[in-house]
């Protein structure tokens, strides 16, 4: 749905220093630069831009907003806060499983050297339990073989002569 996304810095190569560091652990590099206003990062298109704000304010972080990255592992998620803290982002929710989200969420929180509020998530299909069944299974029967049908024009036949001998009952 979203072809990218932008945050407002007031330095962005003060924020390249950071993003490099931290989204190089989620597997995304810096793929564009156009300075000295922006850079985005990426696997190959830029989908994540930090950027001076184009009405040359103060950039400003909004309550409430963040923004979620997709993480490969729980490791990686790890990686990004142990990153992101050590260049100078602020914890906002160490790494962990947040099953109030649902039960395969295992996400991190940081923000930025802005205050912009970024995430790392993995979903770990393995802390999910499959529902406990209270019936037992049945072995189903394989199914019958259906015969191929007969040519229509035969079926049309077949059902007239049908349709002839009950009005013939009637009569």
């Amino acid at each position: 749905m979203l072809h990218h996304v932008s945050i407002g810095v007031a330095d962005v190569e003060r924020a390249a220093q950071f993003y490099d560091a931290v989204l190089k652990k989620l597997g995304f590099k810096r793929v564009m630069e156009v300075m000295p206003y922006g850079i985005a990062y990426g696997l190959t298109m830029p989908q994540f831009w930090v950027q001076l704000p184009h009405d040359a304010a103060a950039p400003s972080s909004g309550n409430g907003t963040h923004i979620a990255f997709d993480a490969k592992s729980t490791a990686a998620v790890n990686a990004f806060h142990a990153a992101a803290v050590l260049a100078g982002g602020k914890d906002e929710g160490a790494p962990g499983p947040r099953p109030e989200y649902t039960p395969e969420y295992y996400g991190a929180f940081v923000r930025d050297l802005d205050g912009n509020k970024i995430e790392a998530v993995f979903f770990d299909v393995s802390m999910s339990k499959p529902p406990a069944s209270k019936t037992k299974a049945r072995k189903t029967k394989p199914a019958k073989k259906v015969a191929a049908k007969k040519s229509t024009k035969k079926s049309a036949k077949a059902k007239a002569r049908k349709r002839a001998r009950k009005g013939a009952r009637r009569r």
